[in-house]
């Protein structure tokens, strides 16, 4: 486990131990493959091979090219290619709005009939990706904030609906058929922590939910509650049987994958179908976790980060029932979301093959991260963006973000 850290309980570091840690985390990627991944690495290294002798050895650099501009953007998500025409995206806002985004000229298109949203904190409109049929369905899949009514009210929950894009390729888009999928339960009172990442597993059998504390704490290790969770279903919303809670008689634990999660914002499955996830810590103590099957991850009675109060929170060494993360950072990153590269047809970041790009909002960064065929990971290179980063997306080989804020950009990465 790497520990970026300035407070470690049980033996301070100290900021040669911190230097050399980074000096020398892994910098090579290693056998990362997702499907077609080592392929076009073999064809990159046969066509380049100076060019990949290099891959792991220098920093690579690059320039911003602004494609258009939202108010709060959360999410965004690329729709299928045509041909070798520049990609479309699907781009989500916190107040409810849902575009098409043409990133080769700009233009963005409403998309209406998005359900009502609670908007307000962290809450609003949240993920969106398309379903693993989409080139038949047209549908899409979208999370957002929903306020309760009745014995709820003034109370809030995430919800995952899966709706029908149509009219996609016309002036007027617009989701139809709209069915509900899966929901927090219960809704409380608060407008933060919901997390509601969205992600198909790679044979596109199974979504993947995360479903965070609601800053309530207590609900992660609770299982009556689907708070503090990262949630598996079937893309219908129905509980897998293998799940590993599906036997045990309560219907919410039966769609928990793990337990013991704060505020889970980024995951993806890297090329050995290995599903990793960041998470926020308290104050401190952010996490990036390999997640497998019925694994408690400690939150809220460990944590490598303390209260904010100022309390100290047992770290993980203290409780190895409990599985502790990959890389720990303090000072933290504040992980939005995160993306896996790969060449692709661009080729435009071959150093960063296999690798994991995780946005960071008040580190205000994008950081590049390793894993190995060995379960470590390491923190490779950390880019300043002068801005939040809400989101991180790798597409065929290029790279977009799109900065938090009022007048959050979407910005092209272009290689120096």
């Amino acid at each position: 486990m790497t520990i970026i850290n300035t407070r470690y309980k049980n033996s301070p570091l100290t900021l040669p131990i911190i230097i050399s840690a980074l000096l020398f985390s892994t910098a090579a990627c290693s056998n990362q493959a997702v499907v077609n991944t080592n392929a076009d690495l073999a064809e990159y290294k046969e066509k380049s091979p100076a060019a990949a002798a290099s891959i792991g050895t220098e920093k690579p650099e690059f320039t911003t090219k602004a494609v258009a501009t939202f108010s709060e953007p959360w999410a965004m998500t690329a729709l299928p290619k045509i041909n070798d025409e520049p990609p479309k995206f699907l781009v989500t806002q916190k107040t409810g709005e849902l575009f098409i985004v043409d990133t080769a000229t700009g233009a963005k298109t409403a998309i209406t009939g998005v359900p009502n949203v609670a908007y307000g904190g962290q809450g609003g409109l949240g993920d969106v990706v398309i379903a693993p049929d989409f080139a038949t369905s047209n549908a899409i899949y979208i999370s957002y904030a929903e306020a309760g009514a009745g014995s709820e009210s003034n109370a809030f929950g995430a919800k995952v609906v899966k709706a029908k894009l149509s009219g996609l390729n016309t002036n007027a888009p617009r989701l139809q058929e709209i069915v509900p999928i899966w929901q927090q339960t219960p809704k409380v009172k608060g407008q933060g922590h919901y997390s509601h990442r969205l992600l198909f597993s790679p044979d596109g059998q199974y979504l993947y939910i995360s479903s965070g504390d609601r800053q309530q704490k207590d609900p992660a290790q609770d299982m009556t509650v689907n708070l503090g969770k990262i949630i598996r279903l079937n893309t219908d919303g129905s509980v897998p049987a293998d799940n590993p809670f599906a036997d045990n008689g309560n219907d919410l634990a039966a769609q928990f994958w793990t337990t013991g999660n704060r505020n889970v914002l980024g995951m993806v499955f890297d090329g050995d179908g290995k599903l990793w996830a960041n998470e926020m810590g308290p104050r401190g103590g952010d996490e990036f976790n390999l997640i497998e099957k019925g694994n408690n991850y400690g939150w809220p009675l460990v944590s490598n980060g303390r209260n904010y109060s100022g309390l100290d929170i047992p770290d993980h060494d203290t409780a190895p029932e409990f599985v502790a993360p990959k890389i720990t950072w303090t000072p933290v990153i504040s992980p939005s979301s995160m993306s896996l590269y790969t060449v692709g047809a661009q080729r435009n970041f071959p150093a960063w093959q296999g690798n994991m790009l995780i946005g960071g909002l008040s580190s205000k960064a994008l950081i590049v991260v390793d894993t190995a065929a060995d379960n470590t990971a390491d923190e490779r290179y950390r880019y300043d963006m002068g801005e939040r980063i809400r989101s991180v997306l790798a597409v065929d080989g290029e790279v977009w973000v799109l900065e938090d804020g009022d007048s959050g950009r979407l910005l092209k990465l272009l290689p120096k």
